[in-house]
C-alpha cells in the first residue's frame, strides 16, 4: 500500500512469538528499502505489535510513536526507537481493525 508516497505494509502474522516478529521485521525491512512496517501477531492471549521504519523516514515518521499509540489501542504499551519499536496489550479482538487502520496513522504522522 502507498500512503503520500511511503510504502506501508501491515499485516497479522498467525503465532508468531516477538522474537519471529523481530526476524521476520528485519528480513521485510531489507526487502522493502524505503517504508514502514507495522506487523501484529496473537500469542497466549497476547498482542504483540512490531513496526519498523526505514531510516530515510525516520525525520517524518517515527516507529516508537506508531507503536506507542497501536498499544494503548490494544490495551497495553509500548514504544522503541525511531526506526524500530514494539510493544502489546490484551486486546487481541482490536487487533484486524487496527491494521486497517495503520495507513491513516501513518498518513496523520506524515501531516
Amino acid at each position: 500500500m502507498d500512503v503520500q508516497g511511503v510504502k506501508v505494509l501491515a499485516t497479522l502474522v498467525e503465532g508468531a512469538d516477538p522474537k519471529t516478529l523481530r526476524d521476520l521485521l528485519d528480513k521485510l525491512r531489507n526487502k522493502l528499502e524505503s517504508g514502514v512496517i507495522v506487523l501484529f501477531s496473537a500469542v497466549d492471549g497476547k498482542a504483540s505489535v512490531i513496526a519498523g521504519v526505514s531510516k530515510d523516514l525516520t525525520n517524518r515518521i517515527k516507529a516508537g510513536d506508531l507503536v506507542k499509540t497501536i498499544s494503548a489501542d490494544l490495551g497495553g504499551k509500548g514504544g522503541g526507537r525511531p526506526d524500530m519499536a514494539q510493544g502489546g496489550g490484551a486486546d487481541i479482538e482490536a487487533i484486524p481493525s487496527i491494521v486497517q487502520r495503520v495507513p491513516a496513522l501513518v498518513e496523520q504522522a506524515i501531516s
